[in-house]
């Protein structure tokens, strides 16, 4: 993208990057993208939209069934504890959500001209609205969602798309000390997925750096468990997303989704005692491990 974007402002006149870079406001910038996009929308063609449809990634169908789609999104709500307040997320969150957030690329979302961005991952707007919802007095915070995704980076081979979904859970509180929060929010997220799993979830876990929650683990959270919580000590994926414990989820051979321990709530609210626990699944993956039961 570096390359391509210099290539590009070579070809604008001196001194346009700047004004659009940091010369207009917020607002005067939106109006005038928003010009642009008008009058290049002007000159489509309804052929032009035929091919974009065809070959445009991002607004391709989705090849789930939605009848088989609808009836895992019914099994998870049915089953999720009465302790997770179900939200209905917008398409959208502010732009910077994730690169913010969750310190991903703002090149792999897709940002739009009005200061917004599309929704790529549901775990970093429940967490905003955990954070708010910590903010104004509630003590212990547990919320779930299922939202559809686009992400922008290049995919590539079976199974990886543009747009998909995910059915994610994200818990905070303040620390409590020795891990027992975590040990409590860790308990609360695995009883739901092997609910949903059954005997075939595999529930695995990694630590990126010591702490009390890898006491917690054996004397706390693997005896309240049915299902085997099992270490993963060769992951390294998530290193630097996740902070200290890292989750795996899956079901058989399949993997399913993941999640873990992040900052997330304690950088949005100023405190460093907040413990923020994620964790979610594709929803069409499981759609897909539920058909071959």
């Amino acid at each position: 993208m570096g390359d391509v974007g210099e290539r590009v402002w070579r070809k604008v006149p001196d001194g346009v990057r700047e004004v659009l870079g940091v010369g207009l406001s917020p607002s005067e910038l939106q109006t005038v993208l928003l010009g642009v996009c008008r009058d290049r929308a002007a000159v489509v063609t309804p052929a032009r939209v035929m091919r974009r449809w065809r070959e445009d990634r991002f607004v391709r169908p989705s090849g789930v069934d939605p009848r088989a789609l609808v009836k895992t999104q019914a099994m998870l709500w049915e089953r999720l504890p009465e302790r997770f307040a179900g939200v209905e997320l917008s398409p959208l969150a502010p732009l910077g959500t994730c690169s913010a957030v969750a310190t991903v690329d703002q090149n792999k979302i897709v940002s739009t001209i009005r200061g917004t961005e599309v929704a790529s991952d549901p775990t970093n707007e429940l967490a905003i609205e955990a954070a708010v919802r910590r903010r104004a007095g509630q003590a212990r915070v547990d919320l779930a969602a299922c939202q559809r995704v686009v992400r922008a980076q290049a995919v590539d081979g079976p199974g990886m798309f543009a747009h998909f979904e995910l059915f994610a859970l994200v818990s905070s509180a303040r620390d409590t000390g020795s891990g027992r929060i975590e040990a409590e929010m860790l308990v609360d997220h695995l009883r739901f997925w092997h609910d949903v799993l059954g005997d075939e979830a595999r529930l695995t876990f990694t630590t990126f750096a010591q702490s009390a929650v890898r006491e917690r683990i054996d004397d706390t959270v693997r005896p309240a468990l049915k299902a085997v919580f099992a270490e993963d000590p060769e992951r390294d994926q998530g290193s630097n997303y996740y902070s200290g414990t890292a989750l795996g989820i899956g079901a058989g051979d399949a993997g399913l989704g993941d999640g873990g321990f992040t900052r997330w709530t304690a950088e949005l609210l100023g405190d460093a005692k907040e413990r923020c626990l994620i964790s979610c699944v594709s929803t069409e993956r499981l759609t897909a491990v539920l058909s071959e039961a």
